[in-house]
Formats: C-alpha cells, sequence, structure tokens
C-alpha cells in the first residue's frame, strides 16, 4: 500500500484561457500564443516539487470542429515553447466528448476522470493539488478530490464567479505568488 506522503501534489493546470491564450476551437498550432507569466509559473511550481499536468476539455473534436491530429500538433506545440522556457510538463490528459455528442463521460471537466487517471498514472496525491483554471469548470474538481482550486482571471475566468470555496488569482503568475514560499529560485529573480 502506497502511503499518501510519498505521493507528489500537482499542479493541475487548464490549458486554453490558463496557459495558453484563449481561441475558440483552436485547431492550429500557429495560433497557440502563451499568456505572459504562464512558463515562469509553471517552472515555480515544478521547482518547488509538484507534478506539472495540463487537463483540458476538447469538445470540439466531438464536434467535427477539428479532429483528434488537429488537437495532438496543437498539444505538440504547446509543450514546445514551454520546453523552450524550460518546464517540463508531467502528463497532458484531454477529453474530446460532448455530451450533446457522446453523451456523458467522466472525464469532461467537471467531471473528475482525467485527474484521477494522473493521479494512478504519475503517483499524485490530489488532496495536496492544486486545480486552477479559467472556469468553474476547471476548479470545482478541487471540491470533489479535496484540493485547492484557483480561479484565474484570463481566458473566461473574467465572467465566471469563484464562490467562496474556490480562491481568485489574476494568473497562472499570481498563484504561483499566493502559494510558493518566498524563495523558491522563480521567485528571487
Amino acid at each position: 500500500m502506497t502511503s499518501h506522503d510519498n505521493l507528489r501534489p500537482a499542479l493541475f493546470a487548464d490549458r486554453d484561457g490558463t496557459i495558453i491564450a484563449e481561441v475558440e476551437y483552436l485547431s492550429d498550432p500557429d495560433g497557440v500564443f502563451l499568456i505572459p507569466g504562464a512558463a515562469g509559473a509553471l517552472r515555480a511550481f515544478a521547482d518547488a516539487g509538484y507534478a506539472i499536468v495540463i487537463v483540458t476539455n476538447q469538445s470540439g473534436i466531438a464536434r467535427g470542429f477539428y479532429t483528434e491530429d488537429d488537437y495532438q500538433r496543437v498539444n505538440a506545440r504547446v509543450l514546445k515553447l514551454l520546453a523552450d522556457e524550460g518546464v517540463a510538463v508531467d502528463g497532458v490528459y484531454h477529453c474530446p466528448h460532448h455530451p450533446s455528442v457522446n453523451g456523458l463521460c467522466d472525464c469532461r471537466k467537471p467531471g473528475t476522470g482525467m485527474y484521477l487517471q494522473a493521479a494512478g498514472d504519475l503517483g499524485l496525491d490530489v488532496r495536496r493539488s492544486i486545480f486552477v483554471g479559467d472556469r468553474r469548470r476547471d476548479t470545482d474538481p478541487a471540491l470533489a478530490l479535496g484540493g485547492r482550486g484557483i480561479l484565474v482571471r484570463t481566458g473566461h475566468g473574467r465572467g465566471e464567479v469563484a464562490g467562496p470555496e474556490i480562491g481568485v488569482a489574476e494568473d497562472l503568475a499570481d498563484v504561483a505568488a499566493q502559494i510558493l514560499p518566498l524563495d523558491t529560485p522563480d521567485r528571487r529573480k
């Protein structure tokens, strides 16, 4: 039996509107742009011992707006831009479904399927993890799994209501400033 003390916490981050600029139904890698400060924040969380996991709903696949191959090309571009900034992503999980096309699934956020899969695959403690995104569906899994949810005001976040149990930050850099100790390498710069 594995002790939770031996499991790493994760920063579970939504992709569109949180790490990269929001583009509706993004299918072209040339449309990928990192939100300023996002890479530095992810790097700071990794330096502090968090696994970096991207968790994203991609209903455009189910709706026929783009293909799984298109998604994979965009994902490769995101990972390349992050790697160029010194960020190693531990895992990427996506839900290609939409209830109107595929019916209900356990992976579509706010469902917990992708988070639980990542926890099993990567040896993560969801109770010590941070769940960040620009929509409540990105942060609400924290309530179900016992982690900490933080709504960022990038992407769709300005129009979302956080609620008393969800934290609020301007962007991923602000999340890092709120969570991480002041002496992490990224904060000393």
